[in-house]
């Protein structure tokens, strides 16, 4: 992707996670970015931070060669309606919204222009990210290796059907708030049980930092995991228990189908 021209429109914390992704990553030179960011103030810091042009999104589009759609779902409908008709019949537009759909952009755009929908996460700010593709009409496998190498230098990267993008944003894309809601649990937990918060933090983030590692490298599944930790009658028995009393699980399962019909709301209109 190195050397072609790329809008990226919206530079909210998602959109600067992506422009350092790329500028880093080698994707992309700051010489060949157009950001577009009204406020002069947020314009002025992006410019001295990354050494990108940054200017209006008509102005930024034109003679792109791919079109980075980075802002919030409300607002895309108005962001299309401004600059979809300039948008060079040969780019490709990635979507990065959630609920959005494919044929929701590409009703905005010229005929034929491929469109690529992402879902990514925010540990694509220290790129750890985990960013589900799906292919629009007018897609080529050329166009998802594209999508796939621009959203794979802030993370992981997998190509899904469309209609599993709501299951996505429910599971990854909402993710890690359900993480460090449980992080959050564990750590006033540590302090009602006696540690200093600094102690009980720093067990809790090291705990959770160890448990990923070992999902990653070991290849095992969670459960066999989770029973090489449970000795029979011992703590973390009584500890499973207690959250099966409790009905986590279910818990767990009913907040990510919530996600998942907000999303499937968002893309109907909601």
């Amino acid at each position: 992707m190195s050397g072609q021209r790329v809008a990226l429109l919206g530079a909210g914390v998602m959109g600067e996670a992506l422009l350092s992704g790329l500028l880093r990553s080698g994707h992309a030179s700051a010489a060949d970015v157009r950001v577009a960011e009204r406020r002069p103030a947020r314009a002025a810091e992006l410019e001295q931070r990354y050494g990108v042009t940054v200017t209006d999104p008509l102005e930024a589009v034109a003679g792109a060669e791919t079109v980075l759609l980075v802002v919030k779902p409300q607002d895309m409908g108005a962001l299309l309606a401004e600059v979809g008709p300039a948008v060079p019949s040969a780019a490709l537009v990635v979507s990065v919204a959630a609920g959005i759909t494919t044929s929701f952009v590409q009703d905005r755009l010229p005929a034929g222009v491929a469109v690529v929908r992402a879902m990514p996460n925010t540990p694509a700010l220290v790129d750890a990210g985990m960013t589900a593709l799906s292919a629009g009409t007018h897609c080529d496998a050329d166009h998802l290796e594209r999508a796939s190498a621009l959203m794979g230098s802030v993370g992981a990267v997998v190509v899904v059907p469309e209609y599993q993008q709501d299951a996505v944003t429910a599971i990854s894309g909402s993710g890690p708030a359900y993480l460090f809601y449980v992080v959050e649990a564990m750590i006033e937990a540590g302090v009602l049980l006696g540690l200093p918060r600094v102690t009980a933090t720093q067990l809790v983030v090291q705990t959770l930092v160890g448990a990923g590692r070992m999902l990653a490298e070991t290849g095992e599944h969670p459960t066999v995991l989770r029973e090489n930790v449970t000795s029979p009658a011992g703590t973390t028995a009584a500890a499973v228990r207690a959250l099966e009393d409790h009905k986590v699980r279910a818990a767990f399962l009913t907040a990510m189908e919530a996600a998942r019909d907000r999303s499937a709301e968002l893309a109907a209109g909601g």
